[in-house]
């Protein structure tokens, strides 16, 4: 059984309770697949990167045979704007949309979730395929001064690896949920000398665990989600606070996606 997401934002939780904590959000447009029922809520996994967790049932709208068979290969368009307004061409009503939302066939301004469809202000049916470096850190320097949020995927509240995962999937990159995932991609960049803009740097803690990850834009500044989402300094031991002058994360590695 396959659903999809047609509102805004839906927490994806450890257990089935509303007070368990959120360990990412699902966007406008993805699909999960539905891998167990219980009471009213559903485990389920995010077909876009394989991530688990539990959502209220509420929150998801099963997909019939037939619907389901056409998601799976109209094309596909990701929001590239931090909030993008959306509205419900039967009742009118408005929403907003978080980037990285998925817009599915989009034609004219126009797409559908089944019978039900949808206006955007936008004119275009294809696809997200620019790879520019320099275009990931514009489209993350979107979210300068969003508030850090664990598990969070919004210009309202974001972390780190779901800043990455969130811009990457803008430009058409689909990653990982997780740094300590996102690190197994990509190649190694060996020297900061060759450092290019969009390249991704990792960090660990004391133990060698990946615990955060950020975009680079040049070969000494960084923009990455700690306690905001910022541009801070770094070199070859780690990044340094804007605000203490501290080193606050260790770097372990840097990867090149694009």
């Amino acid at each position: 059984m396959t659903g999809i997401i047609k509102l805004s934002l839906v927490p994806l939780r450890v257990s089935d309770s509303e007070t368990s904590e959120m360990t990412s959000q699902l966007l406008f447009g993805e699909e999960v697949k539905i891998i167990e029922v219980k009471d009213r809520w559903y485990k389920v996994q995010n077909l876009m990167d394989n991530y688990y967790g539990w959502v209220d049932r509420k929150m998801i709208h099963i997909l019939s045979t037939e619907d389901e068979a056409k998601t799976s290969t109209v094309r596909k368009y990701y929001v590239s704007v931090p909030l993008l307004e959306c509205t419900k061409a039967i009742s009118n009503e408005k929403m907003l949309l978080a980037g990285g939302s998925v817009l599915h066939n989009l034609l004219d301004g126009k797409f559908k979730i089944g019978d039900e469809e949808f206006y955007v202000n936008i004119s275009t049916s294809e696809d997200s395929t620019e790879n520019s470096g320099q275009l990931i850190v514009e489209l993350a320097k979107q979210y300068l001064n969003s508030p850090y949020l664990w598990g969070g995927k919004s210009v309202m509240g974001i972390d780190c690896s779901g800043l990455v995962q969130v811009v990457f999937s803008m430009v058409g990159k689909m990653l990982p949920r997780d740094a300590s995932q996102q690190v197994d991609t990509g190649i190694v960049v060996d020297f900061l000398s060759e450092v290019q803009a969009g390249d991704l740097a990792f960090f660990e803690n004391p133990e060698g665990k990946i615990i955060h990850v950020g975009i680079l834009i040049n070969r000494h500044q960084i923009i990455h989600a700690s306690g905001w989402v910022k541009i801070e300094n770094y070199d070859s031991q780690g990044i340094i606070s804007s605000q203490t002058g501290e080193y606050t994360h260790t770097l372990r590695v840097i990867k090149r996606l694009i």
